[in-house]
């Protein structure tokens, strides 16, 4: 597993952020994402289950099938069901030291890739300027 992934430049929303990839079969990992808003690490196994999830119910022809009385308590206007999909497990690292740690250890190209730079990013307050250009837009 060690040095099985490499880190590339990648966008979460309207940041520039990091990703890492599997380059060896392997690695148990599908993709690793870090969101610099909310500064956690997802990771994505390659390990999958079976899940049940609200799906929209289609009618005949594929379409959505939509209420004729409008919108329900959660704000949908179609019809939902319950389906079993299969997923994988994701994991999530919040604590800076173990994200650090997780990728320097798993990248293959941590030492000359400057992921960190992410890490550290402060996100800017509602109406401010970006520092720097990591951010390419303030929605």
């Amino acid at each position: 597993m060690k040095n099985s992934m490499r880190i590339i430049t990648s966008s979460w929303g309207p940041a520039r952020t990091f990703k890492m990839i599997p380059t060896t079969k392997e690695c148990p990992y599908n993709e690793c994402i870090f969101d610099v808003n909310t500064k956690v690490l997802a990771i994505i196994s390659k390990e999958s289950k079976e899940s049940f999830h609200m799906m929209p119910k289609l009618n005949d022809v594929g379409d959505i099938q939509r209420l004729k009385i409008g919108k329900k308590e959660n704000g949908k206007d179609y019809a939902e069901e319950r389906r079993a999909l299969v997923t994988f497990y994701e994991y999530y690292i919040e604590d800076k030291a173990e994200i650090i740690d997780f990728v320097m250890s798993v990248g293959e190209n941590a030492e000359s890739f400057d992921f960190q730079q992410y890490i550290n990013l402060e996100i800017p307050k509602e109406g401010m300027m970006p520092q720097n250009s990591i951010i390419t837009s303030l929605e």
